[in-house]
């Protein structure tokens, strides 16, 4: 689906990978986000958060143009429930969709907060391995270097050699805090744990801006590993 470089009036971000649920909001005249950490209840509280938001900025779902959801990786459970939200929301109105890794949306926060160039993303897989991904800032855009990965935490590696500094952020680097003494010129991000809606939004309009919106039917959820399958819409292909 190309866009015609406009942005559209309203963007709307869902992410609920993590532990972190959150929505965020993005129209002409401002922005403004939502994050609660709340375990095993995304699902109830996703939808108020929406309602939330566009109240707040005198909205409906008839004004959004397009929808960001956090497309993994992360949980299982937490990948599902923002596909399946975002399926059932764009799917009522129309509305084109986009997928925002949650690895470039931890990289992009960092970016946002501070004057970061190289960052490296990374979030709890349980059974003792790590999501991460490597990224560079470009624009102000967080571009992923290489390929993001699932592995053992010791299999990462920093492709920013010779870089002065290089920040860590995630939930993986909490979980296995070695990980900061293996990677030459690391430097953790305490604030930044997880992947949020509100850093999505400003990928997300780049993304737009690219043309690769699609239509909600093209959704493609991002889970690394092989051993989970997402079902698509039925009767689509």
């Amino acid at each position: 689906m190309k866009s015609n470089q406009m942005l559209p009036p309203v963007i709307l971000a869902l992410d609920t990978c993590t532990e972190l649920c959150s929505a965020a909001l993005q129209w002409p005249d401002g922005r403004q986000s939502v994050a609660e950490d709340a375990p095993r209840e995304h699902s109830q509280r996703l939808l108020p958060m929406i309602d939330g938001l566009l109240s707040q900025a005198g909205l409906t779902m008839a004004d959004v143009g397009l929808i960001a959801y956090g497309r993994g990786p992360g949980s299982f459970t937490g990948i599902r429930i923002c596909t399946s939200m975002t399926q059932g929301l764009a799917l009522a109105r129309d509305i084109p969709v986009v997928g925002i890794s949650t690895l470039a949306a931890l990289a992009q926060k960092v970016m946002d907060n501070s004057s970061a160039r190289y960052v490296i993303s990374a979030i709890d897989a349980r059974m003792n391995e790590i999501y991460w991904g490597c990224f560079e800032a470009v624009d102000g855009l967080a571009v992923l270097v290489g390929e993001e990965q699932v592995s053992a935490p010791q299999a990462l590696v920093s492709p920013f050699t010779g870089a002065e500094t290089v920040v860590a952020c995630g939930s993986g680097f909490e979980t296995y805090p070695d990980l900061i003494l293996n990677i030459d010129n690391l430097t953790l991000s305490e604030s930044v744990k997880y992947p949020d809606a509100d850093a999505m939004l400003t990928l997300a309009v780049s993304e737009w801006q690219q043309g690769h919106a699609t239509a909600v039917d093209q959704l493609t959820p991002v889970y690394l590993r092989d051993t989970v399958a997402w079902k698509k819409l039925p009767g689509r292909a």
